[in-house]
């Protein structure tokens, strides 16, 4: 380990009670989808009081953090929302009253994922302290309603604000793994019209309950056959939800759909994926079902809507990007050892980043992703000093000469 590296290992150590503290008022605080504003301006207090240039919340309430007024851009990403807690019966404590306990520390949110954002905030007290990046324009971006349709900050970041950086840092979880693309996502929602009439003469009417069903199955039969690519593994299919309307509980339903939560790998598309379902419902004897790609129109905590169809295409960063390249470099650097390159299974704000507005991404991030979502969530506060030394490190590494060399090129 060079020097630079053993400094910023070593101060990103002399954090670590720091960002824990820091990430314990974070996961104090619910902050659900359209529902951040308190844990938004906790960040940005923080961010002010860290000696940031600039900390301020934009029009549909992500918190942007600024060091720096190079020329060229790095942003860090991570979302401030969570998803519920859903049972409480499951959890062994308070799911929002958070703790330290076994080397770690539980919450809501614990992995997935504001110990990524605690991590990046303190990296830009690092770089400050330390005078890593004089050449850059570091952005820390905490991004609202993610949970809920992730890439929708990013559109309105570039459209909007005008921020186009030249590399994004997602600090989703990774167990500190490098991570560089993820298949794409989108929803689709199945609805099919039936006859109703009264419960007690079923034969006079046209279930649509048992009509979704039959497509129901062809849906399931569709997902065994999707394609599968080496790097990003199967496309899949699934229904995620099941609804049929009718004038009582004593009458035959008379409309019905289905909401579909499809993976898609690459050589999928939209497209694809939507003649796919029509055709599954042909399949199953109904060729009249309406096949959509629903639209997100939830307002944000500030009250705006900002319309986004909820299709999220699939990313990676290819293997031999510079800029991955580099971040290889400063991790072998840091740590002494090889980084497992890898791909996340969920999605992540990278559907709004990279196949958009083609702007490099790459993510690493303390906690494993198994805790994303889970009952009693945690992350070992070892990789939280470790994850902003990382950020530290690629900052550092960023700014030599040859790198910018070699990303011109």
């Amino acid at each position: 380990m060079n020097s630079t590296y053993r400094q910023i290992y070593r101060k990103a150590k002399e954090m670590e009670n720091g960002i824990t503290r820091f990430l314990l008022d974070l996961l104090a605080v619910p902050s659900h989808s359209g529902k951040e504003k308190e844990v938004v301006e906790r960040i940005a207090t923080e961010m002010k009081q860290l000696d940031f240039d600039e900390a301020r919340i934009d029009g549909l309430g992500n918190v942007i953090g600024r060091i720096g007024r190079g020329k060229r851009v790095l942003a860090f990403d991570a979302h401030v929302d969570t998803v519920y807690a859903g049972d409480l019966s499951q959890w062994s404590f308070p799911p929002f009253q958070p703790k330290i306990e076994a080397g770690r520390i539980w919450g809501r949110g614990a992995a997935d994922q504001k110990s990524g954002l605690a991590s990046m905030v303190y990296a830009g007290k690092l770089i400050r302290e330390l005078e890593l990046a004089d050449t850059l324009t570091l952005l820390f971006i905490g991004s609202v309603m993610e949970e809920d349709c992730e890439g929708l900050c990013w559109h309105y970041l570039v459209e909007k604000e005008g921020i186009k950086p030249d590399l994004v840092v997602i600090t989703e979880p990774t167990n500190l793994n490098i991570y560089r693309g993820h298949r794409g996502r989108m929803e689709i929602q199945v609805e099919i019209k039936g006859r109703s009439c009264h419960g007690s003469a079923p034969e006079r009417g046209d279930n649509a309950a048992y009509k979704i069903s039959r497509i129901a199955l062809e849906i399931e039969k569709l997902n065994g056959r999707l394609k599968t690519d080496p790097f990003l593994g199967k496309g899949s299919v699934t229904v995620s939800e099941v609804a049929s309307s009718s004038p009582s509980l004593c009458a035959v339903p008379d409309s019905a759909r289905l909401y579909l939560d499809r993976r898609l790998t690459f050589g999928e598309t939209k497209e694809n994926a939507l003649a796919e379902v029509t055709q599954a419902a042909r399949d199953a004897g109904y060729g009249d079902a309406r096949v959509t790609v629903p639209e997100y129109r939830q307002p944000s905590h500030t009250g705006l809507v900002f319309p986004f169809e909820k299709y999220f295409p699939t990313w990676t960063l290819d293997a031999e990007s510079p800029y991955l390249q580099q971040a290889i470099a400063a991790y072998q650097g840091l740590f002494e050892r090889q980084p497992l390159v890898d791909k996340w299974t969920f999605s992540t704000n990278g559907v709004g980043i990279v196949p958009v507005y083609d702007i490099p991404c790459l993510g690493l991030g303390p906690g494993d992703e198994v805790q994303a979502h889970a009952v009693d969530e945690s992350c070992p506060i070892t990789q939280l000093s470790a994850a902003t030394a990382f950020y530290a490190a690629l900052a550092a590494k960023l700014t030599m000469k040859e790198v910018e060399k070699r990303v011109r090129r």
